[in-house]
């Protein structure tokens, strides 16, 4: 009988993974297929084409001419997200470090306001914030978007980040005292050393966030050029060149996730599994 279970359970994992990984390997082929066997169903299914580089060329080397070229909208886009990275890490990791170690009033409701704006959709506050952008001259500019991504993942990384001091003993940071270590010595050079593997997955997945996060650069820009993945000024019979756009995009997510994969399901859960 618990075979028969194990089966089952075995047959709807593959099946549930094969809905989310079929689409995408379909994807990722129609960015190497020429574009007259593209929309040709029967070629595709019995790979009746001989694989092509052209999209790639067309659309991310700028083969195809001004139109079709993305290499400057993904060349933003990796810029935003390593500052709007940088700057969730400089604002979270004291943040994280001081709720994992002090204990004051109130603590318990900050932790439950911070989880509660991880919750805020970013339509919720979008009108204000091109409103504020607007005067203050940041629309259209990689700070801009950089900032409204750092500010929409802070609360996130905090919480994260706040799992992983948590694992740390009191008494080594007590023991670098006793050495003469002051309070930022033995932040930086014992606490940090210690997390270095939650730091890392917190600084990927915020990277990847900011990377897909289309909402914010749609509204907070005047073209398309921030915007994580520039499909829209393909013209929509050009399967082929968006295809090949959207699989560049995904490169990067892929890479990080197997640098850190052992420390992204801890943080996916916010610190529930250890």
């Amino acid at each position: 009988m618990d075979k028969k279970r194990e089966l089952v359970r075995d047959v709807l994992a593959v099946t549930v993974v094969a809905l989310y990984v079929l689409p995408i390997i379909w994807w990722i082929l129609s960015a190497f297929t020429p574009s007259d066997a593209l929309l040709d169903i029967g070629r595709m299914m019995r790979l009746d084409f001989t694989p092509t580089l052209d999209n790639f060329a067309l659309t991310i080397f700028g083969a195809g001419g001004t139109i079709f070229s993305s290499g400057a909208s993904l060349r933003d886009s990796v810029i935003v997200a390593l500052l709007s990275t940088m700057i969730v890490l400089f604002a979270a990791l004291p943040m994280a470090h001081a709720l994992s170690v002090f204990r004051f009033r109130g603590q318990h409701a900050l932790l439950r306001t911070v989880l509660l704006q991880r919750f805020l959709p970013p339509i919720a506050i979008i009108f204000p914030l091109v409103s504020a952008y607007h005067t203050v001259g940041l629309l259209d500019t990689r700070l801009g978007v950089a900032l409204a991504h750092a500010a929409l993942n802070l609360p996130f990384a905090v919480l994260m980040l706040k799992s992983f001091f948590d694992d740390v003993p009191p008494e080594v940071a007590e023991a670098a005292k006793l050495d003469g270590a002051t309070h930022r010595q033995s932040f930086f050079r014992v606490i940090l050393p210690l997390v270095k593997g939650g730091i890392a997955a917190t600084a990927i997945l915020c990277f990847i966030f900011s990377w897909t996060e289309f909402l914010l650069s749609l509204f907070l820009t005047q073209n398309l050029r921030l915007m994580p993945v520039q499909a829209g000024i393909l013209v929509m019979n050009m399967w082929g060149l968006i295809s090949a756009l959207t699989t560049t995009a995904l490169i990067p997510a892929f890479i990080f996730v197997m640098l850190v994969q052992k420390h992204l399901v801890r943080g996916l859960t916010m610190g529930l599994y250890k």
